[in-house]
């Protein structure tokens, strides 16, 4: 893999994000010279946001432990959508309420409409589907999310969850295994 000059990523994020699908990417994007903000709704540079950790022990579904605090690096308020090249949709609970902040709708109608680089894992791709941007395209996320996907007009692929589909600019992951699948598959978008 080449080292990438003069990229930047937004990333979405909020309370309660997935921990591996915040930090490893978060990390691994910065690893390959790729700039990454992390920005929440309400909150600024240097706040913090808390992450969970899911995993299955189990139960009917997946359960949910505190993860780390994760100092964000960009302000929400300040963000000119226009100075990024790609845009990251961590999964946990936080794509459940941060999408109903009008200016993550905005952020993510405006990756979409430009055909601009964008990676969901997990229950990110409910952003994408409060955004009404998925109708026709084929994508994974978590398997509670694909009836939400279905509605909203796109084609919900039950796919491993270490695997990725992408779908013109647009690059899934059903879990946290799948973080070096969307990532490689993101990467190959943003070198387009």
């Amino acid at each position: 893999m080449t080292m990438m000059k003069a990229k930047k990523v937004l990333m979405l994020a909020g309370d309660f994000a997935e921990d591996y699908e915040t930090m490893v990417p978060f990390q691994a994007l910065e690893m390959v010279g790729i700039h990454v903000d992390v920005v929440c709704p309400g909150k600024k540079a240097g706040d913090k946001i808390k992450t969970a950790i899911h995993d299955f022990l189990g139960d009917q579904t997946y359960c949910e432990k505190e993860g780390h605090q994760f100092v964000l690096n960009a302000s929400f308020d300040e963000i000119d959508m226009s100075q990024y090249d790609g845009l990251y949709l961590t999964g946990g609970r936080a794509p459940e309420y941060i999408r109903l902040d009008s200016k993550v709708i905005e952020i993510t109608k405006y990756f979409m409409k430009n055909k601009k680089p964008v990676a969901a894992i997990c229950h990110g791709p409910q952003i994408l589907t409060a955004a009404n941007v998925v109708s026709g395209l084929t994508l994974t996320a978590y398997p509670a999310v694909g009836p939400d996907i279905t509605v909203a007009g796109g084609i919900f692929k039950s796919v491993d969850a270490d695997k990725a589909v992408v779908c013109e600019n647009l690059a899934t992951s059903p879990a946290w295994p799948g973080n070096t699948a969307i990532l490689k598959e993101f990467i190959k978008l943003l070198e387009k």
